[in-house]
């Protein structure tokens, strides 16, 4: 295992930029409480991705900085052990070099500090090109190179371990101290194997309990076959209850509610008739309240058009005045531009050239209006697009400003656009076709909104259904439209119903043999008027998947048309301005003196006329005013008018349409009354054909009540009868004989597979001895490791070995028990309560340096805060002598409070300080080294 040699933080808790040395066996970090002890180990142990102590993580240290980075860089070594594999001839094999820099970069990503570890081979600063150079590893990766390395996951824990902890190893019990050694030292190969084993005698053990269960099951069943007889018996009891029940029971019961049926029938055409006349009343009074708001409405159409054609009168004549102000005003203008152009001569031929300017500004100002319109209908299809992109289908203004106001009310809907989903995209096209008039439906989430919904798109004239009323899509009929839909939610019953009778077909050909409603795929439709073909554009398409990424494809491909056409036109306007600039400038001074010459009585006139007419336009522009005003009020009150009349005539159509309803109402109730009648003549003579008595109605009446009871009682004896375990058949001999050849074949294979158990077990007693032998190796070298330690402390260690058997209770209980003598007082255990603060940590401090000796690479670190918290002058020592008695690396905090013989094994000691108020940064750390050679010569 590695040691290490320097450790460099970088904004790490209240250090900005340290770097200490750690190359000693024992390194001493003194500092008052509060000073950052604990936090330069939590350091180190973040650096190894291990937890920190107490409560803390590495993201504290972090935060406290208030950097958006911070950074750990360690350089430890890389010794070549002594190991018979060439490939493990170093910690970090893949490393040759002596040394190696461990890397750790602490980073905010997505709101939290996330950590990444690097591995480099050498001595590497900690730079910007270092940093690109680097390969960056996840805590996962990281943590396998390190335990590759030697720090398992075992010795993870024990490194982990928090201030004043340095005496929890003695406190494990005999058990969980002999499962941690084992974690260290033993050989996965045969942990694996032991626990594969153990897998696959489980396995066998399985198999056999379901065999022998299936044998069971199978025995049962053998044994029922005595008992089908009876069931035989059973069944003709059945079956002639059942003709019972229909022959004579059912067709009594159903003359009776028949008789009933009539006198129902009867009560409601009367009530009937009585809506049908107050309703045609009703009607009446709205026929003569449409006529009178239809009167009112043509006056004030009469007093709006009178107002209109007053307000064209005033509008030639406010023209005319503002066209002859604004000409004068256009002559003084070139009088202007004459004068300021007059010596800008040019001998070039001004008639050609006039021409050809004219020519050029007409095309530019015909490709400026092209670009325009591109450029709208460029900005429809981008948010066309966006609707698409986001998985939803763009809605048409008016449908956006319904669903707006109906969310403002907080009223729940949907479109039914968005609960349907075509299943197979080639029905697609005939999908459309039928669901294209109802694309804008509005479903509502609950019934009770349904009135302010109403009243909604009534105020916004909404065209189409506001549907409240939603059910479960009934079951689809084999070959219908509803069958290649799948309605996400509840819709209206009446479409579903009618999506459930449109037959799909193939071909026009192939629909010869439906007398129903049919459809084919490109959306040519018969119904009960006739067919015809009701297809839509692909670009109109609205349900499903299927169409939005139609839609989506197309819109695409038409927007890049659209903009390289914008392209290509503004770099032709472009070309278009600069040759209309050139002849502007060419013809700017041509013939200014002679037209100032020949137009001065022209100019004169205009300057004197420019004033009344100016005035006489403000006059006419006054009258316009007011008299737009008035037009305005009259078209209101013709737009009132116009509604109330639409609103009465709506009110009308409805009731005349209640009118037709209840008139067919009474007409169908009429005729079914008649059928009533005749079906139970029918039945009371059937009644007496059969020979049933009248007289024994009342009492079937009294048992079964209703025909429906009846019915039921037969369609469950029925499902008896056909779901019923029946014998009919007499060839139950040969089936109990079939039956007992498969149960001995299943008892065979019952006890070869107990065989195979049995050869289970003698692989996992193989594989247990394999297990057995390594870890009382392991527990061998474990215990002279520790005596070995206990004989540099002059402390007598004892190891019971565990009582080990071939059978997995005893492995399990068993456990490693140490006893330590300290001063020749007798023997104690590992945590009976006998032992001092100080004896405690030499018991923990061998058995933790034991874990992690090994002959062929004597190596290894440990963090220990305070191990000197709770110990005297000569426990101190003790402990100090034993520390420097080992190879091992120990990373020591102390408080300043303890005996300076705490330093005393110490061969580096780092001193740390509190950061001062008002600062923003921690002080350095300071450090002293023991210079080894004057010890020598003083010696």
């Amino acid at each position: 295992m590695f040691q290490f040699r320097k450790l460099e933080m970088r904004n790490w808790d209240f250090w900005q930029s340290i770097e200490v040395p750690l190359d000693a066996q024992i390194v001493t970090i003194v500092g008052p409480n509060g000073s950052g002890k604990t936090t330069l180990l939590d350091a180190l142990r973040t650096l190894l991705a291990l937890p920190c102590s107490g409560r803390r993580d590495y993201k504290r240290y972090v935060r406290n900085a208030s950097e958006p980075v911070a950074w750990l860089r360690a350089v430890v070594d890389n010794p070549a052990m002594k190991s018979g594999d060439f490939f493990r001839q170093r910690p970090f094999w893949a490393i040759a070099d002596d040394a190696v820099t461990l890397f750790c970069r602490v980073s905010k990503q997505g709101g939290d500090w996330v950590r990444h570890y690097a591995i480099a081979a050498g001595v590497i600063e900690l730079n910007p090109m270092s940093e690109k150079s680097l390969t960056w590893l996840g805590v996962r990766d990281y943590k396998l190179h390190l335990e590759q390395a030697g720090l398992t996951r075992a010795i993870a824990e024990v490194l982990a371990l928090e201030q004043g902890d340095t005496d929890k190893l003695c406190e494990y019990g005999p058990k969980s101290l002999l499962d941690l050694v084992f974690q260290v030292f033993g050989d996965k190969a045969v942990l694996d194997n032991y626990q594969q084993a153990k897998n696959e005698q489980r396995e066998a053990e399985n198999e056999l309990q379901e065999l022998t269960r299936q044998l069971d099951g199978l025995e049962v069943r053998v044994n029922n076959m005595r008992s089908r007889a009876q069931r035989y018996l059973d069944w003709q009891v059945l079956e002639q209850e059942v003709q019972r029940l229909e022959h004579s029971v059912l067709p009594s019961l159903r003359y009776l509610e028949s008789y009933d049926s009539v006198m129902h029938s009867v009560s409601q055409f009367k009530s009937a008739r009585q809506v049908l006349k107050a309703r045609q009343e009703e009607l009446d009074q709205a026929d003569v309240e449409l006529r009178g708001q239809a009167e009112t409405a043509e006056a004030v159409i009469v007093a709006e058009q009178a107002a209109d054609a007053n307000y064209k009168q005033l509008w030639e004549p406010f023209q005319q005045a503002k066209t002859e102000a604004k000409a004068a005003e256009k002559l003084l203008e070139q009088r202007d531009r004459m004068k300021a152009l007059a010596e800008a001569e040019s001998g070039a031929d001004a008639a050609e050239l006039g021409d050809t300017l004219g020519r050029l500004r007409g095309e530019q100002a015909e490709l400026q209006l092209q670009i325009r319109e591109a450029k709208r209908e460029r900005e429809q299809l981008s948010e066309l697009l966006s609707a698409l992109q986001g998985g939803r289908q763009h809605s048409e203004p008016f449908v956006r400003q319904m669903r707006a106001a109906l969310d403002e009310a907080s009223i729940g809907h949907q479109l039914l656009s968005e609960i349907v989903e075509v299943r197979d995209n080639s029905w697609q096209a005939a999908v459309e076709a039928l669901l294209a008039p109802y694309r804008h439906i509005i479903l509502l989430n609950r019934d009770a909104d349904r009135q302010t919904a109403y009243q909604i798109g009534q105020r916004l004239q909404y065209r189409h259904f506001i549907v409240p009323e939603r059910e479960a899509a009934p079951k689809a009929i084999p070959g219908s439209i509803l069958e290649v839909l799948d309605i996400k939610a509840d819709a209206p019953g009446w479409l579903t119903r009618q999506l459930n009778q449109v037959q799909r077909v193939k071909s026009v050909e192939a629909a010869t043999a439906i007398s129903g409603d049919w459809i084919t795929r490109e959306g040519y439709h018969k119904e009960r008027r006739g067919g015809r073909h009701i297809g839509v554009d692909p670009r109109e398409h609205h349900f499903g998947e299927g169409a939005r990424q139609s839609r989506l494809t197309e819109v695409s491909r038409q927007l890049r048309d659209l903009n390289q056409q914008v392209l290509d036109w503004e770099g032709a306007s472009v070309e278009l301005g600069r040759k209309v600039s050139a002849l502007q400038l060419q013809l700017a001074g041509m013939d200014a003196v002679q037209q100032l010459a020949a137009r001065r009585d022209e100019f004169d006139a205009a300057e004197k006329m420019l004033p009344e007419l100016q005035g006489e336009a403000q006059r006419l522009g006054i009258e316009l005013a007011n008299q737009q005003q008035a037009l305005d009020q009259m078209r209101q009150a013709g737009m009132d008018a116009r509604l109330r009349l639409r609103e009465i005539e709506i009110a009308r159509n409805g009731l005349l349409k209640q009118v037709g309803e209840l008139s067919s109402q009474v007409e169908s109730r009429q005729q079914e009354q008649t059928r009533q009648i005749e079906e139970a003549k029918r039945l009371r003579a059937s009644l007496i054909e059969r020979g049933l008595s009248v007289q024994a109605l009342p009492a079937l009446r009294e048992e079964w009540s209703s025909a429906q009871n009846v019915r039921h009682d037969i369609q469950r004896q029925h499902e008896r009868l056909e779901h019923g375990d029946w014998e009919k058949d007499a060839s139950v001999l040969e089936l109990r004989e079939k039956m007992q050849q498969d149960y001995e074949q299943l008892a065979d294979e019952t006890s070869a597979r107990g065989r195979e158990v049995d050869r289970a077990h003698e692989l996992t007693n193989e594989a247990r001895s394999a297990y057995i032998a390594k870890l009382r190796a392991t527990v061998r070298a474990y215990s002279a490791n520790i005596k070995r330690l206990g004989e540099l402390s002059g402390i007598v260690v004892e190891v019971d070995p565990p009582h080990l058997d071939n059978d997995d209770i005893t492995l399990a209980q068993a456990g490693l028990a140490v006893r330590f003598d300290f001063d020749q007082k007798g023997m104690m255990g590992l945590n009976d309560g006998e032992a001092s603060g100080g004896q405690q940590v030499m018991k923990s401090l061998i058995l933790l340096i034991g874990l992690m000796m090994d002959e062929s690479n004597p190596s290894g670190f440990v963090f220990i805060d305070e191990p000197f918290a709770h110990l005297d002058v000569l426990n101190i020592d003790k402990v100090g002598a034993f520390l420097k008695a080992t190879q091992a690396q120990y990373l020591i905090t102390t408080p300043l409070t303890h005996n300076v013989n705490a330093f005393a094994p110490s061969e580096l000691t780092l001193c740390t300080y509190k950061k001062r108020p008002g600062e923003r940064w921690a002080p350095v750390i300071s450090q002293a080294r023991r210079r080894v050679a004057s010890v020598s010569r003083a010696a």
